[in-house]
């Protein structure tokens, strides 16, 4: 099991300096990943917001170990040809440790109709996929030219650097479980890291997400399943043995939650100082305080 964490670059953590810093404290507290959302507005019209990619560059520069992405980029609000420069520089940058996760993005309201793009789920999950596969063929480095039915690269182009990590930056897709069309996508890419459409994932539902995985994917490639959750309440010891429930079930990474919601307070609404204190607290605790010993992987 690898643990790391999701933080909303929003409030006090849109500061993209902030963020730099807490990348390094969470690889000097032994987390293995630290993933920034993706969004452009929150349901208060006025929160700041900081660009994940651009925060994730400055990571980059002051961490060496801990693997660096988003949890979730809404690939089809995004020029995917902008997309791939974004995410090879920051691999570059980085010495290769970026992960790209992806998903529709939510609510469509705020990522899509906002801006006068179209919400329909539909068209989203056209996008989505049509995106990923511009992604893989820039990402390689040789003349690639794609025609679908929003996108089109002609004639052929070629986008280099390559990024450090082959065959390609890995793609982890989320997605609402018990929908499964999610996780057919997910079976064609690196991992999967949906949530529950109502309450959490249990670790018999990670059986059933797994079992769907293993019966599409043609490889023995290595697959990430990757479970989001937050147990701030719960002692180390309660902790760990909630968390090898999962890991039993096939869950290969666990990302912590550190949000203020996890404190009592709404995660849309404006942060309390007293709150932000607590979650880097939480953040500098490392995965200590989920039981994770010295050595575990």
């Amino acid at each position: 099991m690898r643990y790391g964490l999701s933080l909303p670059p929003f409030e006090q953590f849109a500061d993209p300096g902030l963020l730099a810093r807490l990348a390094r404290d969470a690889e000097e507290a032994g987390w293995d990943g630290f993933f920034l959302w993706d969004h452009m507005l929150s349901r208060n019209r006025e929160t700041p917001i900081a660009d994940p990619w651009v925060a994730l560059a400055a990571a980059a520069m002051t961490t060496h170990r801990i693997r660096l992405g988003t949890l979730i980029t809404p690939v089809a609000r995004r020029r995917p040809w902008k997309l791939a420069r974004e995410t090879v520089t920051v691999d570059r940058l980085s010495g290769g440790r970026v992960i790209l996760g992806v998903g529709l993005g939510t609510p469509p309201d705020w990522e899509y109709a906002a801006f006068g793009e179209d919400p329909d789920d539909r068209i989203r999950a056209q996008k989505l996929d049509e995106g990923l596969a511009i992604l893989d063929g820039l990402w390689r480095g040789e003349p690639f030219a794609f025609a679908g039915e929003h996108f089109h690269l002609e004639p052929p182009i070629t986008f280099l650097p390559r990024p450090i990590q082959t065959p390609r930056i890995p793609i982890w897709v989320a997605g609402n479980w018990p929908n499964k069309p999610p996780i057919r996508r997910a079976a064609r890419w690196d991992g999967a890291c949906p949530e529950a459409k109502e309450g959490r994932l249990s670790p018999d539902d990670w059986r059933d997400i797994l079992a769907l995985i293993r019966e599409i994917r043609a490889d023995e490639a290595p697959f990430e399943a990757v479970h989001l959750d937050s147990l701030v309440h719960l002692p180390p010891r309660k902790a760990a043995d909630h968390i090898a429930a999962y890991g039993e079930a096939g869950v290969t990474w666990w990302i912590e939650y550190i949000t203020p919601d996890a404190f009592g307070v709404p995660r849309y609404e404006r942060w309390p100082d007293h709150v932000v204190e607590k979650m880097v607290a939480r953040l500098r605790q490392g995965p200590s305080a989920l039981g994770r010993r010295q050595g575990d992987v």
